[in-house]
């Protein structure tokens, strides 16, 4: 976990030497719109898990 940190704080180190610092609430928002879509699509896909199919009940 602490090698996973670690890499995060140097890519985040060189996105501010490259972009500025005015960039990482950009790229903030847009990877808290991924996880967001991804939790959507996630909680989607549980959903039509769950349902039975024809109407069918489970384990019949």
């Amino acid at each position: 976990m602490s090698d996973l940190l670690l890499v995060l704080i140097v890519v985040l180190i060189i996105v501010v030497i490259m972009r500025g610092p005015k960039t990482i609430p950009e790229i903030g928002r847009m990877f808290g719109r991924g996880v967001r879509e991804a939790r959507i699509e996630a909680s989607r896909l549980r959903s039509t898990d769950e349902q039975p199919k024809d109407g069918a009940a489970p384990g019949g």
